[in-house]
Order: C-alpha cells, then structure tokens, then sequence
C-alpha cells in the first residue's frame, strides 16, 4: 500500500509564499514522475509543475517564474515552493506520484488534497 501525504497548505494575503511536500510511504521499488496539481473552485484538476526522477521539470504558463518544485529522493518527497502568490492561485492542490510498489508496473497514486487560498 502506498500513501502520500501533501502538509504546508493555508490562508496566505496576495504577493505572499508558501511551500508545500508531499511524502511518499509504504512500499515503494522506485518513483518515476512526481508532480503537483491543482483544482481551483468550479473548475477541472490542472497540472501545476511536475519532475521526473532525473529532475527534469516543466511548468504551467500560469506559474513559470513563480513557483519551483523540486524533489528528494533519498525522502520520497516532493516539494512545490510557491512565491509571488496570487488569488488566482486559490485551490486545492493535490500531489501526484507514478510508483512502483510490489512489482515493477508502475501506477498513479494521489494525495488527499491540500488548500491554498491566497486573499487579495
């Protein structure tokens, strides 16, 4: 069974930052993308930023230059640091891992979710 857990969500005022994990647990043969999504209210789940295990990452338009995500591999963790924040930035933001745990096929696995609102 594998988990992950996402923590360092809240209320924070426009221009703000905030920095949020999401660690991975259980059993776990090998972490191939991690990434951070997010579903603002009304609207679809949309992909924020994700890295591969090689550290490679890519962006959302809406977030280049304001947020970097980044990952520990040693932790199973990835984090998603996120600056210059904007009340368009409001949303439950869920953290997404491609894990291999008792064999070798690899599958999506999702956290719970975390809020972020940002006021004006």
């Amino acid at each position: 069974q594998v988990q992950l857990v996402e923590s360092g969500g809240g209320l924070v005022q426009a221009g703000g930052s905030l920095r949020l994990s999401c660690a991975a647990s259980g059993t776990i043969l090998s972490i191939n993308v991690m990434g951070w999504y997010r579903q603002p209210p009304g609207k679809q789940r949309e992909l924020v930023a994700r890295i591969t295990s090689g550290s490679a990452t890519n962006y959302a338009d809406s977030v280049k230059g304001r947020f970097t995500i980044s990952r520990d591999n040693a932790k199973n963790t990835v984090y998603l640091q996120m600056n210059s924040l904007k009340p368009e930035d409001t949303a439950v933001y869920y953290c997404n891992a491609n894990i291999a745990s008792r064999s070798w096929y690899f599958s999506d696995y999702w956290g719970q979710g975390t809020q972020v609102t940002v006021s004006s």
